[in-house]
């Protein structure tokens, strides 16, 4: 346990709307060589996609025969579940009544900056999935989401800040143990998501304003080359994301 304590009591503290004082996987590495093996081990099941199936299988998640054996991250798993199935029930819902419903495929950026894999998966088990209204918090999240009158980007704001008071909920008062190790991991991938939409509104504000510009001019001499700048202006702010 005193090497929970040194790592947590180097770390900076985190806010939401500040830059990440480093990368996740920065962390990941540093924290697996402080953590003994099995909790090191349990920060692969930490994550802002649900890309385990066991996630999605009501036999195993309500029944709780999956378990990883750490509360902390067993209550993230179920709350971030909450949020996502309920996400994608109410894409449904609204697909259904302005359009036909075999367009969600089509439909990207369901659920918060991922490309709707996972909610394609969803909408197509809907119908043998018992979508959960536990954690409260998380289904009035996803609630709320699509009752806001603001853009998509203040729709994922909205989630990824429901999600970091969900964690600070979740997490131990004993600052020093494993679960806000957990909690500060989760933290860091919000923290790097939240950067991509900085990237994404700055490129989309840029557009417009070159446009502006062009379409503004005494001739269109500019267009071509404003169509053709776009995808290098884009990579360069953009970078590699991964």
């Amino acid at each position: 346990m005193g090497l929970y304590y040194y790592l947590m009591s180097q770390l900076p503290s985190l806010m939401y709307d500040q830059k990440p004082p480093m990368s996740s996987e920065v962390f990941k590495e540093l924290a697996s060589s402080l953590l003994n093996k099995n909790d090191a081990a349990l920060l692969n099941y930490l994550s802002l996609q649900l890309d385990d199936r066991d996630m999605i299988d009501n036999e195993k998640v309500i029944n709780k025969k999956f378990t990883t054996g750490c509360e902390f991250i067993d209550n993230w798993r179920d709350w971030e579940r909450t949020l996502r199935l309920n996400l994608a029930r109410y894409r449904y819902l609204e697909l259904i009544n302005d359009k036909n419903p075999n367009d969600f495929q089509k439909d990207t950026k369901t659920d918060g900056s991922q490309d709707g894999k996972d909610d394609l998966y969803f909408f197509e088990n809907l119908e043998t999935l018992t979508v959960p209204v536990l954690p409260a918090d998380a289904y009035n999240a996803a609630s709320v989401v699509f009752t806001q009158d603001g853009s998509p980007l203040d729709g994922e704001i909205m989630i990824d800040k429901a999600r970091w008071t969900a964690i600070d909920l979740m997490a131990d008062n004993e600052y020093f143990d494993r679960s806000n190790v957990y909690a500060y991991f989760l933290k860091l991938l919000i923290l790097e998501r939240r950067q991509l939409f900085e990237v994404e509104k700055g490129f989309s504000e840029y557009k417009a304003i070159y446009s502006q510009i062009i379409n503004s001019s005494p001739n269109e001499a500019g267009s071509k080359d404003f169509q053709e700048s776009q995808n290098d202006n884009k990579s360069e702010m953009t970078g590699d994301r991964k």
